[in-house]
């Protein structure tokens, strides 16, 4: 058996950041508007019949193999901590209070285990091992939510794989835990769910639940609006997100009052795009960055700052960079006749154009050789 599994990134338009618990909930009516694009995490689970895990990453040219899905639990280190611990939550049931206390990872496992064979909401037996394959078409560091749609892909081979029938909305809180256990630090929810859904997104942040909302957007028209580089900087989000969640939980004054600001940007942004009114989401595109660029010294840099000008020239109408910024990609919003213009204006300044497309859908499974 062959699961093949792929989600999108995205890039984010407005309200980035906001999407971390609980900088949300001290700003009214906060929402993320991004939009998934045709640029994919992809991962490859081939069933084995020796029981053995082996965890390969193409794009960090690292893998890792396991004899046993007891060895896998039972490890502490990992070359490959995200595959490793993904495995180790769908191996896994939700226990809670002393009964999860008291019991050891392998009776966890073995507990698992005996569910699946009783049929306990489960379409198939987890039985031997597997391989476990990823790679994706997102630079390294370029802000897309890579390695969150690659928490999706993942998510969405091993649900099908240990037949748990599970939505697309629990995929998006296992992967958020997950990927927050690797990293160390919190994360944001709007990568992943670009990644399961797809489309244009308005991810409204409301106290007691989050709800994503598919935006009426025409996906041609954004496509030839579009320009997206990749800098040759790579960054990290965890870096700057912390610092800018730190100063506002310590009560910066200049840092809550601009993601204030940012949030009625991104509610504004959210009109103007389901009314095409591709001017106006221009403004608010310019001052979403502008905005953005006073919570950290490190968000831009002077590498982004010359793409921008140049991009500007050759008749760019607003730009911002993609995620936490620091580096990674930047998108532009242009007029269609510029499109080409703007490109090969970026080229030339030594960027890295990326193919700009809508991906209407998000996370994929399919299943062969059963």
């Amino acid at each position: 058996m062959i699961i093949s599994s792929q989600a999108p990134t995205r890039v984010d338009l407005a309200g980035g950041t906001l999407d971390i618990w609980p900088l949300y909930l001290f700003h009214e009516n906060s929402q993320t508007i991004n939009v998934a694009i045709e640029c994919y995490a992809r991962c490859r689970l081939t069933a084995r019949k020796d029981g053995a895990i082996h965890l390969i990453s193409r794009d960090l040219k690292r893998e890792e193999r396991f004899p046993s899905l007891d060895a896998l639990v039972s490890a502490r280190k990992f070359r490959l901590p995200l595959l490793a611990r993904l495995v180790k939550a769908f191996a896994a049931p939700r226990e809670h209070g002393a009964a999860a206390a008291n019991r050891t990872e392998k009776q966890v496992l073995r507990s698992a285990q005996d569910d699946l064979r009783r049929g306990a909401g489960a379409a198939k037996e987890w039985t031997g091992g597997f391989t476990l394959e990823t790679a994706s078409d997102s630079p390294a560091g370029a802000g897309l939510g890579g390695s969150s749609a690659l928490t999706i892909a993942i998510c969405g081979a091993l649900a099908q794989f240990s037949g748990r029938r599970l939505s697309k909305e629990k995929l998006v809180e296992i992967a958020g835990d997950v990927e927050a256990q690797v990293l160390g630090v919190p994360t944001g929810v709007q990568d992943y769910y670009a990644a399961a859904y797809g489309g244009a997104q308005a991810i409204h942040l409301n106290p007691g639940g989050i709800v994503s909302e598919q935006l009426a957007v025409n996906h041609a028209e954004l496509a030839a609006r579009g320009v997206l580089c990749y800098t040759g900087e790579s960054r990290n989000s965890g870096i700057n997100n912390w610092e800018v969640m730190k100063a506002h939980i310590d009560g910066n004054r200049g840092v809550i009052r601009h993601f204030s600001r940012i949030a009625a940007i991104a509610a504004a942004l959210r009109s103007a795009l389901e009314k095409n009114d591709w001017r106006e989401t221009s403004r608010l595109l310019i001052q979403e960055w502008e905005t953005r660029k006073k919570n950290s010294r490190g968000i831009t840099t002077p590498g982004i700052e010359r793409l921008i000008a140049t991009a500007r020239r050759a008749g760019a109408r607003a730009a911002k960079v993609c995620g936490a910024g620091g580096g990674g990609c930047v998108f532009f919003l242009v007029e269609p006749e510029a499109k080409g213009a703007v490109e090969n204006a970026l080229r030339q300044a030594g960027a890295r154009v990326l193919p700009f497309a809508v991906a209407a859908r998000g996370l994929g499974v399919r299943t062969s050789g059963e």
